[in-house]
């Protein structure tokens, strides 16, 4: 649900969210920013109901020497970790491991490695599962034993290649993905971003990213989903990984250096300003809109997306009189409105202006002006 932030950088900003994990650290990193925040969890992480395959896969990696082990997810790690200490075997295969080059896709999986007793053999500075499977294929693999631990989606295509090269390849399963708790709330982050409600749309993980397409594509929302994150809506990733199904479609994520949930809201404080903030010089001092708040005089006063628009068409333009039907040209978000649904608009902006309400001058039998003289 969203609720109002208190001020901040991100004041007037829209923020969605669709991390299933970790999904409370992200939210209050941006809400003490000041930002609102739509969340729908698009995935959720499901652990194995049944044990019995992951059991299985462990006892298959310690029937025989590994000469390889591939960490995908760092949850996963320590989710693996964790169920082979409940059977009593966890001693056993941390040896198991340590008597094969361990590979680690990023950071977080390095560290769950070494908090279980183990040293990373590899790890690609890319943090990507592909380029693992490269450093393996340049390596002779017949007879080789590769344990790959899997991170909630099966990695097929990644297996098939190491079978292809005769390796004998073990899939760990620690979990899987699963569709949310509460679709309605995806339905209302889908119409949100496709009203272009929002001003950002956050991703953590790549099977979200599917997720969400998927259920656009279901609901009739695949083309507005696409349009408005070409256009209006920011796509954030936390990596390079995280967006590659969207720059697959021609998109413009965007994604810090460093996968961290912190390098990505820092990410987003400096780039939704570029996009979404006017300035305008007034008598009584600067008027700010940024995203769907006005700063004036020390005061934020948070705007309905549509009140937001109208009041930004008035500042483009300070102290020029722009008539209903300029107001509803360049403000209305569909066809179809008439000359009084501004006056309506315009009488909620001055409301939610409150003490500023005045900034705006009705001129009579000619429309509206925004106070800069």
């Amino acid at each position: 649900m969203a609720t109002v932030p208190p001020a901040g950088p991100l004041t007037g900003y829209t923020v969605g969210v669709t991390a299933a994990r970790r999904r409370e650290e992200l939210i209050a990193l941006l809400r003490r920013r000041g930002a609102q925040v739509v969340e729908a969890p698009v995935l959720r992480i499901l652990p194995l109901a049944d044990d019995s395959a992951l059991r299985e896969a462990t006892d298959r990696c310690l029937s025989a020497p590994l000469d390889y082990v591939v960490a995908t997810t760092g949850v996963g790690w320590r989710g693996w970790m964790s169920a082979a200490e409940g059977w009593g075997r966890a001693a056993a295969l941390v040896e198991a491991c340590r008597g094969a080059v361990v590979l680690t896709r990023g950071p977080k999986e390095t560290g769950a490695v070494r908090a279980s007793g183990l040293d990373e053999g590899w790890s690609p500075a890319t943090e990507a599962t592909d380029e693992i499977l490269t450093w393996l294929l340049a390596r002779p693999l017949t007879g080789r034993r590769i344990a790959v631990q899997e991170h909630g989606v099966p990695p097929d295509a990644f297996e098939a290649a190491l079978r292809e090269r005769g390796a004998e390849v073990i899939s760990v399963p620690v979990y899987r993905w699963a569709p949310p708790d509460d679709p309605t709330a995806v339905h209302r982050l889908l119409d949100q971003t496709a009203r272009r409600q929002l001003h950002a749309l956050t991703f953590t993980s790549a099977s979200a990213i599917t997720a969400l397409f998927a259920t656009a594509k279901a609901e009739g929302l695949y083309e507005p989903l696409l349009g408005a994150l070409r256009a209006d809506v920011l796509p954030v990733c936390v990596g390079a990984l995280c967006a590659r199904p969207l720059t697959e479609l021609g998109l413009p994520a965007v994604h810090p250096e460093r996968g961290r949930l912190g390098s990505l809201v820092r990410l987003i404080e400096d780039t939704l300003p570029g996009r979404f903030r006017n300035e305008v010089p007034l008598p009584i001092g600067l008027l700010t809109l940024q995203g769907n708040a006005a700063l004036v005089d020390g005061q934020s006063h948070w705007l309905s997306p549509l009140g937001a628009a109208v009041l930004r068409a008035l500042a483009e333009r300070p102290g020029r009189v722009l008539s209903r039907a300029e107001l509803l040209r360049a403000a209305w978000p569909e066809a179809g409105a008439d000359e009084h649904a501004v006056e309506a608009a315009v009488g909620r902006l001055r409301t939610a202006l409150g003490t500023h309400a005045t900034l705006i001058h009705t001129v009579p039998k000619r429309g509206y002006r925004l106070a800069a003289d």
